[in-house]
């Protein structure tokens, strides 16, 4: 990831390499439509390691991805948002152009 992007631009991009590298193929990996923090956790570790990328970014990507409604949290879990189960059902990729057009749409 980049630092030299504007405010927006890096929070975007921030979101983008969570959505894609992590949560994404969490969900896929686990089939499920929710998962724990600690799930998440582990994933995130095992990508930051990968991918040389610095723990705070993914964390400003994962608060983004809330604070868009592509992910809710409930308790304990984060779940993703209901548009976006049947890509999750057919094992599909769905990049974040994806999701956030599928949230979008009222």
């Amino acid at each position: 990831m980049l630092s030299d992007k504007g405010k927006y631009a890096s929070a975007t991009q921030n979101r983008r390499f969570v959505w894609k590298e992590i949560v994404w193929p969490l969900i896929l990996e686990i089939n499920d439509v929710v998962f724990t923090l600690d799930q998440y956790q582990k994933k995130r570790d095992e990508i930051c390691k990968k991918n040389n990328v610095d723990i705070s970014k993914t964390s400003r990507g994962l608060v983004s991805l809330l604070q868009k409604g592509i992910i809710y949290k409930e308790n304990s879990l984060y779940c993703i948002h209901f548009r976006l189960i049947p890509y999750m059902r057919l094992k599909a990729q769905c990049d974040y152009a994806t999701a956030i057009h599928e949230v979008k749409i009222r």
